[in-house]
């Protein structure tokens, strides 16, 4: 793996327990440039936090490799925020500063809680949206390489999701750290990520740059019509009026209404499309 490669699988999968037990993870490859700022998405049991825990080195493949920069270079917030209950705010990023000596930002650390948080408060007596910005704080204070993040905002009420997403991607922009971010929150990610990660069913149904998806796609509106040669990717039919995502293969002719879809459009088709539209 090169420097211009932050994250990189090949043939990934994981499997948990013995032959009883389902692949989280099935034969996934993908190639993350670094400095990316990553949406991953997919529904429920996906795979999302498998392959961000894979990625962060905390398991190991059945099968396949996954490639990312050395730990003390990755930074990983997983879902349940696991903080020490009995230790204060300050006590949390002073051990998070001695755990990552001459790499620790005290600035960054700190703008995450300025005016959210009492420092001398203990961890167990926190909300969940605090403790959520104690993670953050952590994360971006250990300034790595790599920033992986699973459903880092849930916990957030709106003002404080929005405030939250425009530090962090201020910052990814100003250090050039590459982040990888599951969410179930769509609008939150169009125009703050651009480069898409969608799993389904343990696979990756799509991987590459926002633009270059989006552009590849197009909401066709009118009669019923054949769509050939493009790749239907979902269609819906309303009396005599047709609605369709279609992958386009070659320019789109006919009597249709054209438009490009969003990045809510794009996802939901694909998710809604039980097997996938073909690549």
């Amino acid at each position: 793996m090169t420097k211009d490669i932050a994250l990189e699988a090949e043939l990934l999968g994981k499997r948990y327990g013995g032959r009883g037990r389902g692949w989280a993870l099935r034969e996934c490859d993908l190639t993350l440039p670094a400095g990316r700022i990553c949406a991953l998405v997919g529904p429920n049991g996906a795979g999302k936090s498998t392959l961000l825990a894979l990625a962060a080195g905390l398991l190991r493949p059945t099968e396949g490799t996954i490639k990312a920069p050395a730990r003390e270079h990755v930074a990983y917030v997983a879902q349940d925020k696991p903080l020490h209950p009995r230790l204060t705010v300050a006590d949390t990023l002073r051990m998070g500063r001695e755990l990552n000596p001459g790499r620790w930002d005290e600035a960054a650390a700190g703008r995450v809680i300025a005016g959210a948080l009492d420092p001398h408060a203990l961890v167990r007596d926190l909300s969940g949206g605090q403790r959520t910005r104690v993670a953050l704080a952590l994360a971006l204070g250990k300034r790595a390489e790599l920033l992986l993040l699973d459903e880092p905002m849930a916990d957030l009420d709106p003002l404080a999701r929005h405030q939250l997403m425009g530090l962090l991607m201020a910052d990814a922009a100003e250090h050039g750290t590459t982040v990888v971010m599951s969410s179930h929150i769509l609008t939150e990610l169009e125009g703050a990520c651009d480069h898409l990660l969608l799993l389904h069913d343990g696979r990756i149904r799509l991987e590459g740059p926002v633009d270059d998806l989006l552009a590849a796609h197009t909401l066709l509106r009118g009669p019923v019509a054949d769509l050939a040669p493009h790749t239907v990717v979902e269609s819906r039919t309303t009396g005599r009026q047709l609605t369709a995502l279609v992958r386009r293969q070659g320019p789109v002719e006919g009597p249709w209404e054209t438009s490009q879809p969003s990045l809510e459009d794009l996802l939901l088709a694909h998710l809604r499309t039980p097997e996938g539209a073909p690549a």
